[in-house]
């Protein structure tokens, strides 16, 4: 094995600390951001030489955005931060030697770790959901539902089979809730353009939540009004629905129901990755890595974990950018601090409020001090938001082009779902699995 270390670093460290962020999502970048400040020899590694944003993935499947618009390279990151990027996965920890290991067999040495790599989709044991259903949690995700769904309409077009076109999207949290919404759209307005031997009424859109409600996090007001948006637009919402079974082409509910499914999307919550599980450290139920209050890994002073893949204990987060984004932030000033021989203090979450869209128009913002927007205006501020958090100024000014075009002209076929050669119609053994990057 070859350890290595950057240039102009010392094995043992010298004045400035030497830290490794593993997983380059909201956590891990906000990391970076934060430690430029104090000018610490900053390595992020990450598995993908890019960034994803994964709020706008669902307008990558459903063609409003080109995949190019939520990726961002990381070494332009690292190097406008005065960091180092490592394209690599983290495959294991030494805590002692103070070094990671990575897949490609190689050591990398540290005085300071964030592990930020995101977490999995979480099957909770269904039998058939990895092998059978699509997830949408990377930027290949987003893609490969994307062409599937062309191929899907390309068949019924093309064939005039009969039958209808059936997606079924698991999961009403917002993934769940803006991929239907947008769907539901796409079918009612662009359809007739792009499609027009293909009837509408054939297409069909099923939500299944197993919980009482959609978007949990939202109080009860915004909770009935996404409802409603979404069966007004012609979505069936399925609440308190478990699944049993996925299998080709249908999915079965405990209670015996059989839906016809011909695209399966599963959008129902995420776990720590099957990684985690050789890193040596303290995990929680679900697998993820536990920490104490000021995020350090239970039992490690030099070790912290945020977003998806912490767990931390007695104060549970959504899993959102918006926690992960203060977690990274918090764990580089501890940092810090730490590296000036102060001890560390414990993390606070600072709730800045949620947000999630229906569709085109409509949209739900919930903000502190009992603040409740909906309709137009929550759709206007939530657009407006992730305009500006985007990576870049090219990919916002991309982004903001591609929708505007994609919600002026989606009468004429400017909502169209375009990819390349769309690929034949899976087969039973076909379907491809769900899985996720680190973030």
């Amino acid at each position: 094995m070859t350890t290595i270390i950057q240039p102009g670093q010392q094995p043992d460290g010298g004045a400035a600390p030497r830290v490794v962020i593993a997983g380059a999502g909201f956590g891990g970048l906000a990391a970076v951001r934060r430690l430029a400040r104090a000018r610490a020899r900053v390595t992020l590694i990450d598995r993908n030489i890019y960034a994803t944003f994964q709020p706008l993935l669902y307008q990558v499947a459903t063609a409003g955005l080109a995949a190019s618009d939520v990726a961002y390279p990381l070494r332009a990151v690292t190097r406008r931060h005065h960091g180092a990027f490592r394209h690599g996965e983290l495959a294991g920890i030494d805590p002692a030697a103070g070094q990671i290991l990575l897949a490609d067999g190689e050591n990398l040495g540290y005085d300071y770790l964030i592990l930020a790599t995101g977490a999995a989709a979480a099957y909770h044991g269904i039998p058939g959901a990895a092998e059978h259903a699509q997830g949408l949690y990377t930027r290949r995700d987003a893609i490969a539902l994307r062409d599937r769904i062309m191929a899907e309409l390309d068949r019924i077009s093309r064939t005039g089979q009969p039958g209808d076109a059936t997606v079924t999207i698991i999961g009403g949290g917002p993934t769940g809730v803006e991929l239907a919404g947008t769907l539901a759209d796409l079918r009612a307005i662009t359809l007739p353009t792009l499609f027009p031997e293909i009837d509408p009424a054939r297409v069909h859109i099923t939500l299944v939540h197993r919980g009482p409600a959609l978007l949990a996090p939202f109080g009860p007001a915004l909770r009935d009004y996404t409802r409603r948006q979404l069966a007004a637009r012609g979505v069936d919402v399925r609440l308190g629905a478990a699944i049993a079974e996925i299998t080709p082409g249908k999915v079965v509910l405990t209670d015996g129901t059989t839906l016809p499914s011909d695209i399966t999307v599963w959008a129902a919550g995420v776990a720590a990755p099957d990684a985690a599980a050789g890193w040596g450290l303290p995990q929680a139920a679900d697998g993820r890595i536990r920490t104490g209050p000021d995020l350090r890994v239970v039992g490690q002073d030099r070790i912290f974990a945020i977003g998806d893949i912490a767990h931390t204990g007695d104060q549970p987060l959504p899993q959102l950018a918006q926690p992960a984004l203060q977690m990274g932030t918090h764990a580089a000033d501890q940092i810090r601090r730490l590296a000036r021989g102060q001890s560390a203090v414990p993390f606070r979450y600072r709730d800045k409020g949620f947000m999630a869209t229906i569709g085109y128009r409509s949209a739900v913002v919930q903000l502190p001090h009992h603040v409740r927007v909906r309709g137009t205006p929550a759709w206007l501020a939530w657009l407006a938001l992730h305009l500006i958090t985007l990576l870049g100024g090219r990919n916002r000014i991309s982004a903001l082009i591609n929708l505007a075009w994609r919600y002026l002209t989606w009468r004429h076929g400017g909502g169209g779902l375009i990819g390349d050669d769309p690929p034949a119609r899976p087969g039973p053994a076909e379907h491809p699995a769900s899985g996720r990057t680190i973030r």
